[in-house]
């Protein structure tokens, strides 16, 4: 597995680091880390009071503070690590040596501004997960301590995109532990209340409880079902969670009170703008920070890896 670990001075850069070498099952498929720091461009002006040599100097010992630190934390916990310093718009160079390195996974912190603000704050983490092609592991700062076993929650919601993020759970376990357990989870809508209409427009009778409570069941099981086989093909039966409204909200109020260690979950991945003006579930759990998100963008894992259970004959 080949991680990038993009990281700068904040807590949150230090807890991804952390995190990375909290993974001990890891150590044995030798997985390859580098270290990454992306230094902004010095403004113009400022730029001029150094000479070419003294600026590149001054990338490289910005850099190694922060690499001699991370390196000294992925070393003592058995990890091999590399080291690459740039220097570009953050969220572009990330993802674009995302793609050089040929990356698995990006892991970086993020500080968690709160839902709105952070869709709309000119965010490096937000940025990274609208451009990357890989999967990214958004980390929030305050963690104590990272379990090498983690309770892994898989959010999905019926398309190609969470059936990919649980594809790659099961391809990458080892990234959650020997002895990690399983949770899916799913938001359904919330039809209490919501005025139905037929295909005229025409408003229909009030919904009983007990129509509200199939229909809920009928959507939940609608979306779960497609997963179920790809669990049972690797020999494991998760837990199921059926949420009700607005997925972001519940996914993470459920998270915070239920000890999920880890969230992943598909994303269709937008350009920026359109990911802050329509907002997404991943970015806005990414904006919540309650639990370390895993950010899984393309449908197109590699379904051979994980095989699906093949149907009981009759």
């Amino acid at each position: 597995m080949k991680i990038l670990l993009p990281i700068d001075f904040s807590r949150s850069s230090q807890d991804a680091v952390r995190f990375v070498a909290s993974r001990e099952t890891l150590l044995g498929s030798n997985p390859q880390i580098e270290i990454l720091n992306v230094h902004a461009p010095l403004k113009r002006k400022s730029s001029f009071l150094f000479g070419e040599g003294a600026l590149d100097d001054y990338y490289q010992e910005h850099a190694e503070k922060l690499f001699s630190r991370a390196r000294r934390t992925l070393e003592s916990a058995g990890f091999k690590v590399s080291e690459t310093m740039l220097v570009g718009v953050p969220d572009q160079t990330i993802a674009a040596e995302a793609e050089r390195y040929k990356a698995d996974l990006i892991v970086m912190g993020t500080r968690g501004l709160g839902a709105l603000k952070g869709l709309f704050k000119n965010s490096v983490s937000t940025g990274v997960i609208s451009l990357a092609h890989c999967p990214v592991l958004i980390v929030r700062g305050k963690h104590d301590e990272f379990p090498d076993s983690l309770r892994v929650g898989v959010a999905v919601d019926g398309s190609a995109y969470g059936e990919a993020a649980v594809r790659y759970t099961l391809k990458h376990r080892k990234l959650f532990g020997d002895h990690a357990s399983f949770t899916i989870i799913n938001a359904v809508n919330d039809y209490r209340g919501a005025a139905m209409t037929n295909v005229t427009g025409i408003a229909l009778p009030t919904l009983s409880d007990k129509d509200i409570d199939q229909l809920e069941k009928n959507e939940f099981e609608d979306t779960v079902s497609k997963v179920r086989p790809i669990f049972a093909a690797e020999g494991i039966t998760p837990d199921e969670v059926k949420l009700v409204g607005t997925p972001a909200d519940e996914i993470a109020a459920y998270a915070r009170a239920n000890g999920i260690g880890i969230l992943v979950m598909g994303s269709h991945g937008y350009n920026r703008l359109k990911t802050a003006v329509m907002g997404s579930t991943a970015a806005a759990l990414a904006a919540h920070g309650i639990v370390p998100l895993l950010i899984v963008k393309s449908p197109k894992i590699e379904k051979a890896a994980v095989k699906t259970a093949e149907p009981a004959k009759a």
